[in-house]
């Protein structure tokens, strides 16, 4: 493994050190504009009978907090990738639905095919952070993200759009926005903090994942979202496979394949289910196998997260697997998040 970190300081770098400004650019952007408010008035007042989320890859996964939120508070919330909605689940395109559309771009194959499948019969809210997309051009309401122009990999427009999931969930819960808005405010800072360190985390992590050949993510709730997408980002960035999945999934099947060549990530989470988490690693570690935990109280300081409460939380999750990407890339010696087959806009289903 070469030490220089230039082969690692190219676009995707530069996107993920841009993510505090893009994140305080965003919540500087989020309103409760009045078609906005007419829809969450609506949702309250029993019009609509379900809401469903929809996106597709990291869009998709960073519903996962919202999913939890609306469930909480007695609404039917169900996640559903759009191409699975478009082709299989269509009779859920009617009146008493509301759609939660996610996409970067807003112009993938499968948002174009949402917006021709539904032709106006579902109230849709999009979240994009692209303003004159297909996605938004229908909807009914868009909110939109500050992420700018991202290189490949979602970074910037992950973090985004966590950040306004969460203004979209305290809106439809007429929560007060004020307090939605103070919370907010610690992830840019607690984002820059974390980066500032970004080369320590960097070697840090490169030696701590040499000689791996599996990689997994798990975690429970709304860390769901990062495990997901943390895969993801993996896989893109560097040509490693890697695993996100529940740490409930990880027990059945996956615990067999611990030992010298396997590395799992636990994200701790929130109070629910940390120590069923806390668990898991202990286990791990019993059975002599390769594990760390991402929490406020993390032993590395490449994996430790301040706690600035569970919005803020869900988006430093991620922050560290952007550092595995990174130290990954580093040991191979190649870029990270260069794409030689893919595209940053899937335009084919």
């Amino acid at each position: 493994m070469s030490e220089d970190l230039a082969m690692i300081e190219g676009e995707y770098l530069r996107d993920i050190l841009h993510q505090p400004q893009v994140l305080e650019n965003t919540l500087a952007r989020l309103e409760a504009s009045k078609p906005l408010q007419a829809v969450a008035t609506r949702l309250n007042e029993g019009k609509f009978q379900r809401v469903v989320l929809t996106g597709m890859g990291s869009s998709f996964h960073a519903l996962h907090p919202l999913n939890l939120e609306l469930i909480s508070q007695g609404f039917t919330a169900l996640m559903v990738e759009t191409s699975e909605l478009v082709h299989y689940k269509n009779r859920f395109f009617d009146p008493k639905t509301l759609i939660i559309a996610v996409s970067q771009s807003g112009q993938s194959a499968e948002m174009v095919r949402l917006v021709q499948t539904n032709r106006k019969r579902c109230t849709v809210v999009a979240v994009t952070n692209t303003p004159d997309s297909s996605l938004a051009k229908h909807a009914d309401v868009a909110v939109l993200t500050q992420a700018g122009n991202e290189f490949s990999v979602s970074c910037k427009t992950y973090v985004t759009a966590l950040m306004a999931l969460k203004w979209l969930g305290d809106v439809l819960c007429e929560r007060d926005l004020r307090r939605t808005r103070q919370e907010l405010k610690h992830a840019c800072p607690a984002t820059a903090a974390y980066l500032a360190d970004w080369k320590d985390n960097v070697r840090t992590l490169a030696q701590l994942l040499k000689n791996i050949r599996h990689l997994f993510l798990v975690g429970r709730g709304a860390s769901l979202a990062t495990v997901g997408t943390g895969a993801l980002i993996v896989k893109e960035s560097d040509h490693f496979h890697a695993e996100g999945m529940s740490s409930a999934a990880f027990r059945h099947g996956p615990f067999e394949m611990l030992g010298g060549e396997t590395f799992v990530f636990v994200f701790a989470g929130d109070t629910k289910t940390r120590a069923l988490n806390e668990r898991l690693l202990h286990d791990i570690h019993q059975q002599e196998g390769r594990a760390e935990i991402v929490d406020k109280r993390a032993a590395l300081p490449c994996c430790r997260i301040v706690d600035h409460g569970p919005s803020v939380r869900q988006i430093l999750e991620i922050l560290p697997v952007e550092m595995v990407t990174l130290a990954l890339a580093l040991q191979a010696g190649r870029e990270p998040g260069r794409f030689e087959l893919a595209s940053k806009v899937t335009t084919t289903e």
